[in-house]
């Protein structure tokens, strides 16, 4: 704890970075250690990565989770986006097989449930503060200066405001055009309303509504 502290206290942009870089490593590694690992390493990811962001939260003072009527509208939208879409539009590649704890568990056992529980709990809490501090706060400022905490997350910048959103929906390569919106939406609100809380909430709200969504119907293809 002593070590991330230090870490995080040498420059602004470790605790920023740090978490997604933890995160995206951790997340190539799910299925490399056999199939249960996808589940596992999933849970382990979770519980790392939310002990960097709960560790991360003095030195990252715009991480802070705000409502707005604005935040639940987007955050409602780009989740029909993501699905309402989804047929109309070539993949540029696949993350993977379906993530379905109940073909590996059993269906309806104890195991299955409790990672599609815990998959919806990373993806609305843990998620929405690792992509959201590290795309709209850190990298969109980055790109225009480097020194980027000298400019206001409400700054608006073309550019930037595109090159992010591209990146984000890049990082989906399955579903890239809905990504895309994702980061463009969430941009928004961080620049309307000078702050990154509200995108934070409406990533969760966004991820929240799939998660459930994947667990009513069945349709794993999206997790």
């Amino acid at each position: 704890m002593n070590f991330l502290h230090t870490k995080y206290a040498s420059s602004p942009e470790y605790p920023r970075v740090a978490p997604f870089a933890v995160f995206v490593v951790l997340t190539a590694a799910q299925g490399m250690f056999g199939p249960s690992s996808t589940y596992w390493v999933y849970a382990l990811k979770t519980i790392v990565v939310a002990w960097m962001v709960w560790e991360a939260r003095s030195f990252v003072p715009e991480m802070r989770w705000r409502f707005s009527w604005e935040a639940v509208l987007v955050g409602v939208v780009i989740f029909g986006v993501w699905v309402g879409l989804d047929e109309y539009y070539p993949r540029l590649g696949k993350l993977g097989e379906p993530w379905n704890p109940h073909e590996q568990y059993g269906q309806n056992s104890g195991a299955a449930w409790f990672f599609a529980l815990a998959r919806i709990a990373g993806s609305s809490i843990v998620v929405p503060p690792v992509e959201e501090v590290f795309y709209r706060s850190f990298l969109y400022r980055y790109f225009v200066k480097i020194d980027f905490r000298a400019m206001p997350l409400g700054q608006f910048h073309p550019l930037s405001f595109a090159v992010t959103s591209i990146l984000f929906g890049l990082m989906h390569p399955d579903r890239w055009v809905a990504g895309i919106l994702c980061g463009l939406g969430y941009q928004w609100l961080v620049v309307r309303n000078d702050r990154l809380g509200d995108a934070m909430t409406a990533h969760g709200i966004t991820n929240l509504l799939l998660g459930l969504w994947v667990v009513w119907h069945g349709a794993w293809g999206f997790w």
